[in-house]
C-alpha cells in the first residue's frame, strides 16, 4: 500500500510568497518514515499537504498527485471529510476537546457516523479499544468522564492519537508531536509509535535527528523545500548520499 507524492506546491504563506516545495517521493505502506531537517524547510508544509489541511490557509496552490491505493486524493470527487477520515493528524502540542475523554474518543464516530447511532455498549467498547490501543486504558479506566484537558501533557497526546483510531485510518501524520513534552513523555509518545507501526502508516515531521533515527524505517531529508536524501533510516545515517 504505497502512497506517492509525484509534484510538489507552492506557497505564498507567510513572509516568503516564493517559496517553492518540489518533491517526488514514494512512502511505504505501514511502518514510520520521517521527514526531518531546519526550520522552513517545507516539511511540515508537505505533511499537511497528504490530509490537504494547507487548504485551510487559503493562500497555498499545489499542483500534482498524491495517490492513495492509487487514487489521487487531489481529484475533484476526492470528500475532504472522508479524506481527512482516512488520513488523521497529530499536532505540536495536544489538543483535546475540552469535554470528557470517553467524548474525545467517540467524537470523530459521531460526526462521522450522524446516521448511525450506536448503543452505548458499542460505544463502550469503541472507547476501551483505542485506549488500550494507545496504552492509556489501565489509567484513564476510572476517569473517562474526566475533562481531557486536565490529564497530563503526555496523556492528552496520546488521547489525540486514539481520537483517530475508531474511524480505522491508513495513515496517521504527526507533525513534531513530542515538541512540548519532556523527555519521559517523548520517550512513551516515541514508544507508542513502534506498538502503533505494524498497523498503521506513520509519517512523522520532527527536528530531531536522533529521534528520526530512533523510530523511523524511513527518512526524508530536507532543505529549502527540496528533498537531499531519501533512504532507509539506517543507510541515510551511516552512509548518507548527500554530502549536506
Amino acid at each position: 500500500m504505497d502512497r506517492a507524492l509525484q509534484r510538489g506546491l507552492q506557497s505564498s504563506q507567510g513572509s516568503d510568497p516564493g517559496f517553492r516545495l518540489e518533491v517526488d517521493l514514494k512512502l511505504p505502506g505501514r511502518g514510520v518514515s520521517a521527514l526531518f531537517g531546519p526550520s522552513g524547510c517545507g516539511k511540515t508544509t508537505l505533511l499537511r499537504c497528504f490530509n490537504r489541511v494547507n487548504e485551510r490557509y487559503g493562500n497555498v496552490k499545489t499542483t500534482g498527485e498524491i495517490r492513495i491505493h492509487d487514487k489521487n486524493i487531489y481529484d475533484a470527487d476526492v470528500s475532504l471529510p472522508e479524506l481527512r477520515k482516512s488520513v488523521g493528524m497529530v499536532f505540536q502540542r495536544p489538543n483535546p476537546i475540552p469535554i470528557s475523554v470517553y467524548e474525545n474518543v467517540v467524537f470523530g464516530t459521531r460526526i462521522h457516523n450522524p446516521s448511525h447511532l450506536l448503543k452505548k455498549s458499542e460505544l463502550d467498547d469503541v472507547v476501551e479499544q483505542a485506549l488500550r490501543e494507545v496504552m492509556l486504558w489501565q489509567d484513564l479506566k476510572d476517569k473517562l468522564h474526566t475533562k481531557a484537558t486536565t490529564l497530563q501533557l503526555e496523556q492528552q497526546q496520546k488521547l489525540c492519537i486514539a481520537r483517530l483510531l475508531p474511524l480505522k485510518p491508513e495513515v496517521i501524520l504527526m507533525d513534531e508531536p513530542c515538541s512540548a513534552l519532556d523527555a519521559e513523555a517523548t520517550r512513551a509518545i516515541e514508544e507508542l509509535m513502534l506498538t502503533l507501526e505494524g498497523r498503521y502508516t506513520i509519517v512523522i515531521v520532527t527536528h530531531n535527528m536522533a529521534q528520526a533515527r530512533r523510530v523511523s524505517h524511513e527518512c526524508v531529508f530536507m532543505l529549502l523545500g527540496e528533498i537531499m536524501e531519501h533512504s532507509r533510516t539506517e543507510d541515510l545515517f551511516i552512509a548518507p548520499r548527500n554530502p549536506k
